[in-house]
């Protein structure tokens, strides 16, 4: 017998998974976070509940009931569920699991591998002693997959919190405004902000952002002054980060340069150039087959681009560029940087 069905997330809760290994270890905010993604998979008695998973890169948990687990070169264990061996991963032993058998009808629920991963480092990441004074809500799945954090090491992310200041500000407290030098990389712990620019004379409110979203990097990665104003539509607590220890901890790292002969082959290859200054520009001297996507509109490409394919972020002097090829690296794109931009690849003078 194979019969098997599985259910979308949500039916498990995170109470039942904080008796599974090594997901008790785990703050509350994560398990709800697992709780949403996890698979709940119903296995019939005498099927094998591993076989739809056999060599999928996700762990399989056994909820209630029980199940035979023959290894490969011989060996049996006989695992109940939430108990004992029952709390660890089926199919993740020591010896590899040839087959599996239900005993008895056996509820399951499998996890992205790479997802659980990834929250159990990023969760022990902010338990450290570094991290004491981060709430934990900004290192939710969905900011640890494509949000600010997303393209960073855990070692460096424990290197930034240790350095970021927290701030308290009330509503309507001004953080960054238009028109003054960038000082202060921002990450939203709680409360919400608004950004406005001032268009022909009035104040345009762009967008409204909230906890796990940063802002006030373009200043910071161009060295240009800030293009809008940023202010707290609500009572907040707020990270920031200096423009010195940004450029060395986030902005830097995220920004992997190449030649313009380095673009050239990697174009040849399937990648794309991606320009980001205004269309006026772009219509005067682009590069052969480049997309427009103007700085101030990166975030809305967002959406839109292929996440699959490679980027190569130039402007004029590669001040623009190094900003939005911050942005998009911040959301899991695969960019590189032109060193130098089109002048110093000989163009646009």
């Amino acid at each position: 017998m194979t019969a098997q069905s599985s259910t979308p997330a949500g039916r498990v809760t995170p109470e039942q998974l904080a008796i599974l290994a090594p997901l008790g270890a785990l703050s509350a905010e994560r398990l709800r976070d697992l709780a949403g993604v996890a698979i709940v998979e119903n296995a019939a008695r005498g099927s094998d509940p591993l076989a739809a998973h056999r060599g999928a890169a996700r762990a399989v948990f056994l909820l209630r009931g029980e199940v035979l687990l023959v290894f490969e070169g011989g060996g049996t264990l006989v695992v109940v569920g939430g108990t004992g061996d029952g709390r660890l991963p089926l199919n993740r032993r020591a010896t590899p699991v040839a087959r599996a058998r239900a005993i008895s009808e056996a509820e399951l629920i499998s996890l992205d591998d790479e997802i659980l991963d990834l929250m159990v480092t990023f969760d022990q990441v902010a338990e450290g002693e570094t991290a004491v004074r981060v709430s934990r809500s900004i290192f939710s799945l969905a900011n640890l997959r494509n949000g600010v954090f997303a393209p960073l090491p855990p070692a460096r992310i424990a290197e930034l919190l240790a350095r970021f200041e927290r701030i308290e500000a009330g509503r309507g407290d001004v953080l960054i405004r238009e028109g003054e030098e960038g000082d202060y990389y921002y990450v939203i712990e709680s409360g919400r902000c608004r950004v406005e620019r001032v268009v022909g004379g009035v104040n345009v409110v762009l967008a409204e952002l909230k906890g796990g979203d940063a802002f006030g990097e373009e200043a910071l990665a161009s060295d240009a002054r800030r293009n809008a104003t940023v202010s707290l539509a609500t009572d907040g607590r707020l990270l920031r980060l200096g423009k010195k220890d940004f450029k060395e901890l986030l902005g830097e790292p995220l920004l992997q340069r190449l030649s313009y002969a380095e673009g050239l082959e990697r174009v040849a290859r399937g990648a794309a150039w991606l320009d980001v200054r205004y269309p006026s520009e772009y219509r005067y001297d682009r590069l052969p087959g480049a997309l427009n996507v103007p700085l101030n509109e990166v975030r809305d490409s967002f959406p839109v681009l292929d996440r699959a394919r490679e980027y190569i972020v130039y402007c004029q002097s590669g001040r623009r560029s190094s900003a939005a090829a911050f942005l998009f690296a911040q959301r899991g794109f695969q960019v590189r940087l032109l060193e130098g931009g089109l002048w110093a690849a000989g163009r646009g003078r």
